[in-house]
């Protein structure tokens, strides 16, 4: 995969392990009241993604990918009208990431350079689906279970969702009583063995989060802005087909432009929860010449040449899937077309 696409796959997957390249806060002393709790597992949901975006928070996360873990500290605060937040990796290469509502800002120091995109999915840990609750019910079996956890030393509510098909893996959430912000994630195989998961380690919830934690660590005048622009394009019409499982629809289909690179094409799917993106641009000799599968975690990844194209498709989803999706897709040129 080329740099571009790399950069790309940043904006459009959950998983915290493509933000390693690069992924991108002002509030009333208030904090909006917190419902109570429904009994019912998509009223869960609902009330975990509601809380991702309209509470103040403020804690460390760790994100584990088969051996490789990585923790973060995100700053989140909501002010009634917009959201602000800060997302600083603390392992690795130092990156930051800075969002108001939709732009994101990456901070990346040792390049000097601050990458800006504008996204609509809100996918991000906390938060939780890109659709609503009605989309997951026909393809997950949703339960909640009785007896609480504990996850960074706070009371936790078990939702187990359960696929219906062998398209998708399953996953196991463990939702805050009493503000309902989601504490654990864990992706499960389909031997409901954990492979990957993110939770806080540590979280303070309230309208005394410090708002000071919103300002970022490093100072960017004088640093290379490159702002990654999106042009919705409709793939159909250029030529483009591109199967799509049962249960999963498309999001979104854009054109991202960025620092003079090539053009990258990108479909977004999704069934509500899982999202799997398609990454189409120029095929170069910097790209594999041997194709094949590639995995991390729950992440798994596929490319092919298809032409003068070289064809990217990742997502949290089993491999079958997501190679399904690669064998379905077809160019035919435009002016190639029977009239």
């Amino acid at each position: 995969m080329s740099e571009v696409s790399r950069s790309a796959v940043v904006w459009s997957t959950r998983s915290l392990a493509f933000a390693m390249l690069c992924l991108v806060t002002i509030a009333s002393q208030a904090q909006p009241p917190v419902p109570a709790a429904p009994a019912d597992g998509a009223g869960l949901l609902q009330r975990i993604q509601a809380s991702a975006r309209e509470l103040n928070y403020s804690g460390v996360f760790a994100y584990q990918q088969g051996a490789s873990m990585q923790s973060s500290r995100i700053t989140h605060v909501y002010d009634g009208k917009s959201e602000h937040e800060r997302l600083e990796l603390l392992d690795g290469q130092p990156l930051e990431f800075l969002r108001k509502d939709d732009e994101i800002q990456c901070l990346l120091p040792q390049k000097r350079a601050v990458l800006i995109e504008t996204r609509t999915a809100r996918d991000r840990f906390p938060g939780l689906m890109i659709g609503g609750p009605d989309q997951l019910g026909e393809h997950y079996d949703v339960s909640v279970e009785a007896e609480p956890e504990r996850v960074a030393d706070r009371d936790c509510q078990v939702i187990t969702l359960r696929p219906r098909d062998s398209d998708r893996y399953g996953y196991r959430l463990c939702a805050d009583s009493s503000s309902g912000l989601l504490l654990r994630a864990q992706t499960l195989s389909p031997e409901d063995e954990v492979v990957e998961q993110v939770a806080f380690i540590a979280l303070q919830v309230g309208a005394d989060v410090d708002r000071k934690q919103l300002k970022p660590r490093w100072k960017t005048e004088g640093w290379r802005v490159v702002r990654t622009q999106l042009k919705p394009v409709k793939l159909a019409d250029l030529g483009w087909k591109v199967g799509e499982p049962v249960g999963f629809h498309r999001m979104m289909e854009v054109q991202r432009s960025m620092g003079g690179k090539p053009d990258v094409k990108q479909v977004m799917l999704s069934d509500g929860l899982a999202a799997i993106s398609v990454f189409i641009e120029p095929y170069s000799e910097s790209h594999p010449r041997q194709v094949g599968p590639g995995a991390r975690g729950a992440i798994n990844v596929v490319g092919r040449r298809l032409g003068d194209h070289w064809i990217t498709v990742l997502g949290e989803a089993p491999l079958g899937t997501i190679q399904q999706i690669a064998d379905s897709i077809s160019y035919t040129p435009v002016a190639a077309r029977k009239p």
